[in-house]
């Protein structure tokens, strides 16, 4: 990624969650950025495809953070708790970004990005979820339903975590006994 579009997606996350999609027009990114609005639609040919791109680098940089956390010989359990907990601190860490994807979640935009990109997307934490199943070590549901029990664990706890200024430690125990909670209602 070139410097000028770096700097188009990190003007465009700012405003848009500052004042919405509707609320955003290109040439306040562009004036953001510093770039001219040509330049900003060099890179992306409509406002649509800035969207869908500045949620894809930011879920592609979730991910590579989750990646890096979670040791693929570790234990289950410990993967799926580390893929849980970390989601959630790469989230309190990249709240614009975290608000961003959930933005994007509830709006139009989403049935803009292409399925395979969201499997692509999911796959990491599906497939997780998938093992636990066939060892026999999740409640044996479909799949996208434990994902959508842990997804929405995630995004409410974050909600509860970023309403009330909470210590550190205070937000560690938070966070290691809602997993508990979380595995207690998945595990078989």
């Amino acid at each position: 990624m070139v410097e000028k579009e770096k700097q188009i997606l990190a003007a465009a996350l700012q405003l848009f969650v500052a004042f919405g999609f509707h609320g955003t027009p290109t040439s306040k990114i562009a004036a953001q950025a510093g770039v001219s609005n040509g330049t900003l639609f060099h890179y992306f040919k409509t406002k649509e495809e800035l969207i869908i791109a500045l949620y894809n680098d930011t879920k592609a940089d979730m991910s590579a953070y989750l990646s890096a956390q979670i040791n693929g010989q570790d234990r289950l359990e410990l993967r799926i708790r580390k893929s849980y907990i970390h989601s959630l601190y790469w989230a309190l860490e990249n709240r614009e970004k975290f608000y961003y994807i959930q933005q994007v979640h509830f709006s139009p935009h989403v049935a803009s990005i292409p399925p395979e990109v969201i499997a692509a997307q999911t796959e990491f934490h599906l497939g997780l979820l998938r093992e636990g199943i066939q060892a026999e070590v999740l409640r044996p549901l479909p799949v996208e339903l434990l994902f959508t029990l842990v997804s929405s664990h995630v995004h409410g706890l974050y909600q509860y975590l970023t309403a009330s200024a909470f210590t550190a430690d205070h937000r560690k125990t938070v966070i290691e006994e809602s997993f508990v909670l979380l595995w207690d209602m998945i595990r078989k």
